[in-house]
């Protein structure tokens, strides 16, 4: 055999042998969420607390490039489960068969893009340690190292390539599975070095757009709510606008113990309470996606990503169309949240 060629093989051999412990504990991460959500407790189901449809509502209102994508999703809840489903199997599969080192670069592939989903999403989730961007950049990254070592010893690939298996010397094998790549070494090395900048700009770049984390002022949109008011109006003996939650922990609701609104002149229109927000109409509340703003036990609960309509019957003979109104909402913490409604 040629020499140089036995030192390739004997490179890919080592390298993907010690790669082990990565391909182990990657493919744990992304088994182990199939794992949760089949096995331990039942997540996809819809009606239960804990659905994973909600939580992917959660990514929604700062994911970066598949934002339509995943409001799509959670704007249509059969579309949704359907999504979450195979989005589960994928993970499973992937997880398993790199942990087995079968496919191994398919499967790599596979851990490269659904960390990259991860990222995209959800980068910007993360009130103490940047959890989501932090899983996202090193999923990336691992995929990309271990497409480029395959695995040997102590893998599926490994033990049928030692059988010399027929399939095992195809170079499509190569590609999906382990072995050598059918490349020469110039151009692997470019790879290797595009490949890596790549991936550290992304990683730098996402850093900074979620977290201001390479330049300028650091910033958390995890750390405290902010809930948007937008189309405010007065119309047909109501008061209608809608409300999103933008900003805040996944992990609970934004906590509304107040609705007030106020003329010009500083007279209370509306003046609603933490008691009278808990028996709030169900009915005057029009939800958008899968994640629901609703009344609570002692407030009006607004998740992470959620958005509504919201409407309440007004004394029309107490508006007037030259004054201003403004809608003030206060949430739990002491923190308002104020928009000048128009009348029509």
């Amino acid at each position: 055999m040629d020499t140089s060629k036995l030192n390739n093989n004997q490179s890919y051999h080592l390298s993907g042998m010690i790669t082990l412990v990565l391909r182990l504990v990657v493919g744990w991460t992304y088994f182990s969420a199939f794992w949760r959500r089949v096995v331990l407790e039942n997540k996809l189901d819809p009606d239960a607390a804990g659905y994973i449809g909600e939580k992917f509502n959660h990514f929604l209102p700062n994911a970066l490039g598949i934002k339509p994508m995943i409001e799509y999703l959670v704007s249509n809840p059969d579309a949704l489960w359907m999504a979450m489903v195979v989005f589960t199997i994928v993970e499973a599969i992937v997880g398993l068969l790199l942990m087995f080192g079968f496919f191994t670069r398919l499967m790599s592939i596979g851990v490269f893009f659904l960390a990259m989903g991860i990222l995209l999403g959800s980068g910007w989730i993360g009130t103490t340690c940047l959890d989501e961007w932090q899983i996202g950049v090193l999923g990336v990254s691992s995929g990309f190292l271990i497409f480029l070592s395959g695995s040997s010893k102590y893998s599926l690939d490994g033990y049928f390539i030692a059988k010399g298996k027929k399939f095992t010397k195809t170079k499509w094998f190569a590609w999906l599975g382990s072995g050598e790549l059918p490349l020469q070494m110039k151009k692997i090395s470019r790879i290797v070095l595009i490949g890596s900048f790549g991936i550290l700009g992304l990683t730098l770049y996402t850093n900074q757009h979620f977290h201001g984390g390479v330049f300028g002022t650091l910033h958390n949109m995890s750390v405290k709510p902010i809930v948007e008011i937008t189309d405010a109006k007065i119309k047909n003996q109501n008061l209608d606008f809608t409300i999103m939650r933008v900003e805040g922990a996944d992990v609970y609701g934004s906590f509304l113990i107040g609705i007030k609104l106020i003329d010009s002149e500083g007279n209370e229109i509306i003046s609603m309470d933490g008691k009278a927000l808990s028996e709030f109409n169900k009915d005057k509340i029009d939800n958008y996606y899968v994640a629901k703003i609703k009344p609570g036990k002692h407030s009006l609960v607004i998740p992470l990503g959620a958005k509504a309509n919201m409407s309440i019957p007004l004394e029309m003979e107490n508006i007037e169309k030259e004054q201003t109104y403004q809608l003030t909402l206060i949430d739990i913490s002491g923190t308002e949240w104020t928009e000048t409604v128009s009348v029509l």
